[in-house]
């Protein structure tokens, strides 16, 4: 069976479903930037000082936020791939809080900052300007997408929407709680944290919550299918990270063993539930 979408009446004056030019533009202007960033700091995370727009230590929170750059890749290259806007329409408003949160970041620890190398030059530049470029694709793709299943999707079922909207909340929460009161993940958290590597993780934290909570109002597989690759690509990439940079984790906190075990069981659970849902869609005729 096809793959296409269900798009009825498509070309008789309503909705396509297609991802428009500047959307696919977008995501073209991204991709290399997020690329050379995930370079710079999940394999050459010690050298920050020197090649990138502001020093990170421990190399752990550099790889962390590499690891947000590299499930970003993933989404982008999506986006310029695809067809069908609906697939990765749910990633747009995650990466607008996400970049959004970066931007007041640099602002407020401005003094962190390298003035005059170039990595800073392209960090501001991309930090002021993502979050609006973002939007108003969202505005550009407005009515494109009528609720319309794949002719062979899987419909979420009420109750696994409702649990991972929870989970999506939880941590949209505590990313929005560590990028307010910073010195709260400062004291806690499973590896040494500044109050700027601190809000950095809570806007990584934000990503999957963002995405989560719209499963509450479209319970189509396809609608979160290759978003939900994106994280798991990230996942595997922090689980990478955790083993390569073990020696920076905080064991005697609390929170450590927290984190490192809640990595795990998010992959595991993730990638059974991709593996769960992609069979239903194979399976199903809608």
């Amino acid at each position: 069976m096809s793959d296409r979408t269900a798009t009825p009446g498509a070309g008789a004056g309503v909705a396509t479903d297609r991802i428009r030019r500047y959307t696919r533009g977008v995501g073209l202007l991204i991709v290399p930037f997020l690329v050379v960033a995930s370079v710079l700091l999940h394999i050459l995370p010690g050298r920050t000082e020197e090649l990138f727009a502001w020093t990170i230590t421990p190399p752990l929170s550099a790889m962390f936020l590499a690891c947000a750059y590299i499930g970003g890749i993933w989404f982008f290259v999506t986006v310029i791939r695809q067809r069908a806007w609906h697939r990765v329409r749910w990633g747009f408003p995650a990466v607008i809080v996400f970049a959004s949160l970066l931007s007041i970041s640099t602002f407020l620890h401005w003094d962190r900052f390298h003035f005059g190398h170039i990595s800073f030059i392209v960090w501001v530049t991309l930090y002021v300007t993502t979050p609006f470029l973002v939007a108003a694709a969202v505005v550009v793709q407005r009515g494109e997408d009528r609720g319309a299943p794949e002719l062979r999707d899987f419909l979420l079922p009420l109750w696994l929407r409702v649990v991972l909207a929870v989970i999506g909340l939880a941590a949209l929460a505590t990313g929005v709680v560590l990028f307010v009161v910073p010195q709260f993940a400062i004291d806690g958290w499973a590896w040494q944290l500044t109050p700027l590597t601190a809000r950095v993780c809570g806007a990584i934290l934000t990503l999957p919550g963002m995405v989560n909570v719209w499963m509450l109002v479209d319970a189509r597989w396809s609608a979160f299918r290759w978003v939900v690759q994106a994280e798991l690509v990230s996942l595997v990439f922090i689980a990478a990270a955790l083993a390569i940079r073990g020696s920076d984790l905080l064991w005697s906190r609390p929170a450590t063993p927290l984190f490192v075990g809640g990595i795990v069981v998010s992959l595991l659970a993730f990638a059974g539930f991709y593996l769960y849902c992609d069979r239903r869609r194979t399976a199903a005729a809608v």
